[in-house]
Formats: C-alpha cells, sequence, structure tokens
C-alpha cells in the first residue's frame, strides 16, 4: 500500500454555518463550497491547506454517523484521512493483515473520491479513512 499524504481531517459540527467562521475569518482558510452526500446522512464542506484539507462535517440526519459521533464525543476531530494510490489494493493488504475494516469495498464520498473506512478498534480508536481521487 502506498500513502501518498494526508489527504484531509475531518471535523464533526452541529452546524457548519456557526463553525466555519472560526476556519475562514480567523483563520483565512478559503471555503470551496458543501456538498451532502446523501448515503453517508452528512453535508461537508472542504477548506484547502497547502495540500491538505479541513473537511467540516454536518450530520443530516438523527441517525448519521457524524450525529452519533457528537452524541458519543461532541464536535471535534472525527477521523483522518490519508489518499492512497490504489485503493482496492490497500484494502487487499489491510485484510491480508488482519486489519479490521468498516467498509470491505470502496464506496463513493464527497467531489466523487474513493473511500474505505478501517474500523477504530484496529487503529488504537482513531476512524482512519483511505481515498483515492
Amino acid at each position: 500500500m502506498k500513502i501518498l499524504k494526508i489527504d484531509h481531517l475531518g471535523i464533526a459540527v452541529n452546524a457548519i454555518d456557526a463553525r466555519k467562521g472560526f476556519w475562514t475569518d480567523i483563520l483565512g482558510l478559503h471555503l470551496e463550497g458543501t456538498e451532502t452526500v446523501q448515503e453517508q446522512k452528512v453535508t461537508t464542506a472542504f477548506l484547502p491547506v497547502g495540500e491538505s484539507e479541513v473537511e467540516l462535517l454536518e450530520s443530516t440526519s438523527p441517525d448519521g454517523a457524524v450525529a452519533k459521533y457528537i452524541e458519543k464525543r461532541g464536535e471535534g476531530i472525527q477521523h483522518v484521512a490519508f489518499r492512497v494510490e490504489n485503493i482496492d489494493e490497500a484494502l487487499k493488504e489491510l485484510k491480508e493483515k488482519g486489519v479490521q475494516l468498516i467498509d470491505q469495498t470502496p464506496r463513493i464520498g464527497a467531489g466523487g473520491a474513493k473511500i474505505a473506512f478501517l474500523h477504530p478498534k484496529a487503529t488504537g480508536g482513531v476512524l482512519v479513512e483511505l481515498c483515492q481521487r
């Protein structure tokens, strides 16, 4: 598996509009826009930082993963995403190594990226996303 870089940090928020001001007005980052991913019950907002991004995540449903995360832990960093060269090969390698996966095969995420999540039980409590763009 070839990891190319940290693609983004996912930050769970109750409301993007209420939280984006810190990132844009205080830190001076540029909000590229928002996108709703119905399948994942989430609206995302990406703010580029060099070659990586900050991704604000707002749940669109009380039973969405982001809403459940906020209910348990409050707002904050929800996941770290690594861009990989080939997500299918990465998942195959991780399966062979016995890593517990949430996604056995990639799905389509924000911006059309292929994504897959590793289970936090396999990573010391960190939700890890792999993405291929």
